[in-house]
Order: structure tokens, then C-alpha cells, then sequence
């Protein structure tokens, strides 16, 4: 029996074919970017603490993992998100452009805890980002982009969630709260518990407040139905006018969404959700499919640049685990060929021109047909002629992404 290394937990290697699928993924998402102008960046995998922490990166610290750098003697963070890179990009290396800058990205982060829905720690991910341009167009144009792109891959059936998560702390404006009470009041909030939320906050600010809030907290569902109940609440003007942009790109994508013949995309609206929205400043999005329950990404309005107010921007990422578990089995790939060692290194090379996966051999075959179907190929490459051969039995079933975890042997 061979002994197979122990990985970290939440650490995976991804097999053939598996990785093959995943790579040609990623070129087709950011290809869909590209279609829309986004060109591509690529950030480096760690920076310095106090520059990829600093600003609203400091809302990722918690997911960072932080080590010494021998040469400089800082400390550094493997980054947990791109966005903030993009965001440094845009800002610093490419302040000249001219605006609005689409950038895309693909590449891994790396996170200290898993989540409830991923234990992966190490995930792979791919995004756009839209700097320079306010809402609603630039939400609307990477909102239905994305869901667009998802559904060109063959995911049916994208909804896309719109939240507004500045509305409740607008709503709260001029309030005295302690810090320790708004924070059990965010927890209820994301847990969608009505009750708690009513007892927390109805002492200090009144049943009339308190019942607001439990009210925002039911209103989750379609744009429609939420928008109408939305508009019929007395707000103040601070939290009236989060509405009204909440409102103005749940317009804006729809319609967007139409004119570019994807109306399959569903649009709906929750109003309180905040949950890993902590650095966006305006209407987020999270991208659901059918029968999935984790998210396929998320994204949404934020400052870019980690000095002062930064620049306007909307961006999203997608999770590249969450994209190809949601796909359908990946299509059969390119058709191997074996060509013997009589059959020449000049017929490998022309078999690959032709478009076939060649494998030449490197030592002569008693039956080049049973070294074919050993070596998993397709046809075999005999005489100046392909010719098909019965294919291999299966190999024996495993987890694309099968990984040794502690307490797992």
C-alpha cells in the first residue's frame, strides 16, 4: 500500500481530468470578461501587512495568514481576496488610465478558517473589477456580466441576491448604541431573527424603530415584491436614499439584462444582508444557481485605493469551486493517440497539428494496441493509420479533489 502525504486541512490536490476542467474554466470566464473589455491583471500572491491589511482591506485581516520576510525583516500576508490588489492596481500602477478601468483577475487565495458551506482554505478565484464610474450603470453592467457569463458556461437558472448593506447603519444614523449592543444587533440581523432584533433594540430606540427593523428583516425575496414594500416605509433621508440606489440598479440590471438577451437571470433583494460585505459601501450582489446552496460569488460597490476616499467602484468575485460544482460534467476531452516507436516522432508531431493529444512512446511495444488502451488512449497510431481501439477499463473512483486531512488516514 503506498503512503499517501498528509495535507493541511482545507488543502486539496486537484487530479486529472479535473484540473484540465478547471484550468479550461478559468480561460473561458475570463474570456467572457474580456468580451466585455476587462483586461487582465495578475497581483502577487503576498504584499505587505500594513498595505494589503490597511484601509478596507482591514476588514480581510481576520482570514490572512501573516509571516516574517527574511530580506525586508516585514511582515507579510498571503492575500484573502484579490479585490483590494486590483483595487492597489487600479489606483497606484495604473492612476493614469482613463476611466472608467475594467481590470479581470484568476488566481488562488488562501484563507485561515473554512467556512460553514467551504471547508476548502485555499480557493481559486476569478473577478472583474469597474473603477472610476458610479452606480447604476457600472453595478448594473457587472451584475448581469456575470450572471451572464455563469450562464454561458451552462449554469441554468442564476439569481442574482441584491443587498444594501449600508442601509441599516444609515438607518441608525445620530443613534447612540453601544458599540457592544450594535454588534449583537449585526449578529441577529444576519440570522434574520426578528425577535431578537426587536428585543435588542426597542429599549433604547422605541417600538416604532424596532418594528422597522423587524420588518426589513422580512422582506427577503423577489425585486418586485421587495421594492413595492420597500417604498411604502417611512425612512429617513439617509436611509431613503440607500434605498433609492438599491432601487436604481435593481432597475438598471434588469433592464440591462434584457437588451443583451439574458432574461433568464432572477433578481432578488435583502435588505439587511451583510455578511461578507464588511468593505463594500453601497449595493452588493451574490450570485446563487439552482440546487446549490453555496454561493457562486459575490461582489459589489466599494472605494478603491487605501488612502482617503478613494475611487468609485463595483466589482465581483466568483468562486471557482462553488462555478465548477455547478457545472455539468465536463464534455470529453481531446482524442489520444499512441504512436508507437515504428511509427515515428514525424506522425506524432502532425497527429498533434491535426488537433489530436499524441503519445509518443519511448521504448518499443510487443502490441502497440494493448499499450494504447494501458495508456488510456483512444486510438492508436499504426502503419500511417489511426485506428480506434476499445477503450480501457475504468479505473477504480476517487474525489477530484481527494485530500488527507488530520484525523483522516
Amino acid at each position: 500500500m503506498v503512503q499517501r502525504t498528509l495535507l493541511p486541512a482545507g488543502m486539496a490536490d486537484v487530479l486529472p481530468p479535473q484540473a484540465d476542467h478547471e484550468a479550461a474554466t478559468v480561460r473561458r470566464l475570463m474570456a467572457g470578461f474580456a468580451s466585455y473589455g476587462y483586461e487582465a491583471v495578475k497581483p502577487p500572491l503576498m504584499e505587505f501587512e500594513d498595505r494589503l491589511l490597511a484601509g478596507a482591506g482591514a476588514a480581510l485581516a481576520p482570514q490572512a495568514f501573516r509571516l516574517m520576510d527574511p530580506i525586508s525583516q516585514r511582515m507579510l500576508a498571503l492575500r484573502p481576496d484579490v479585490t483590494m490588489q486590483v483595487a492597489r492596481i487600479a489606483t497606484e500602477r495604473l492612476n493614469r488610465r482613463p476611466r472608467p478601468l475594467r481590470l479581470a483577475y484568476a488566481g488562488q487565495v488562501v484563507h485561515v478558517n473554512g467556512t460553514a458551506t467551504r471547508s476548502a482554505r485555499q480557493v481559486g478565484q476569478v473577478g472583474a473589477e469597474l473603477i472610476g464610474v458610479g452606480p447604476p450603470d457600472a453595478d448594473a453592467e457587472v451584475i448581469v456580466m456575470a450572471a451572464g457569463v455563469l450562464a454561458d458556461l451552462g449554469i441554468g437558472s442564476v439569481t442574482v441576491d441584491l443587498g444594501i448593506p449600508t442601509l441599516v447603519p444609515a438607518l441608525l444614523a445620530g443613534e447612540s448604541l453601544d458599540p457592544a449592543l450594535r454588534r449583537r444587533l449585526r449578529t441577529a440581523l444576519d440570522r434574520k431573527d426578528a425577535g431578537e432584533v426587536v428585543g435588542l433594540v426597542r429599549p433604547q430606540l422605541g417600538a416604532g424603530r424596532a418594528a422597522l427593523l423587524a420588518r426589513l428583516v422580512a422582506l427577503a425575496g423577489p425585486a418586485e415584491t421587495v421594492l413595492d414594500a420597500l417604498m411604502r416605509l417611512d425612512l429617513p433621508p439617509a436611509a431613503a436614499s440607500e434605498r433609492a440606489a438599491l432601487a436604481a440598479v435593481a432597475a438598471t440590471a434588469r433592464a440591462l439584462a434584457s437588451a443583451l438577451g439574458h432574461p433568464a437571470i432572477q433578481i432578488g433583494i435583502d435588505p439587511v444582508e451583510n455578511r461578507g460585505f464588511e468593505y463594500h459601501t453601497g449595493v452588493t450582489f451574490a450570485l446563487f444557481a439552482e440546487g446549490v446552496a453555496a454561493e457562486l460569488g459575490r461582489g459589489g460597490r466599494y472605494h478603491a485605493g487605501t488612502l482617503g476616499a478613494g475611487e468609485p467602484a463595483t466589482g465581483v468575485t466568483l468562486f471557482l469551486d462553488v462555478v465548477l460544482a455547478s457545472l455539468p460534467p465536463p464534455a470529453e476531452g481531446p482524442r489520444r493517440v499512441f504512436v508507437p516507436v515504428e511509427s515515428g516522432p514525424e506522425m506524432a508531431a502532425q497527429l498533434r497539428r491535426d488537433g489530436w493529444i499524441a503519445i509518443a512512446a519511448l521504448a518499443p511495444a510487443a502490441d502497440a494496441t494493448a499499450e494504447a488502451r494501458r495508456l488510456g488512449c483512444s486510438h492508436v497510431a499504426l502503419a500511417g493509420a489511426v485506428r480506434p481501439v476499445e477503450p480501457a477499463d475504468p479505473l477504480p473512483s476517487h474525489n477530484p479533489t481527494e485530500f488527507l486531512q488530520e484525523g483522516h488516514h
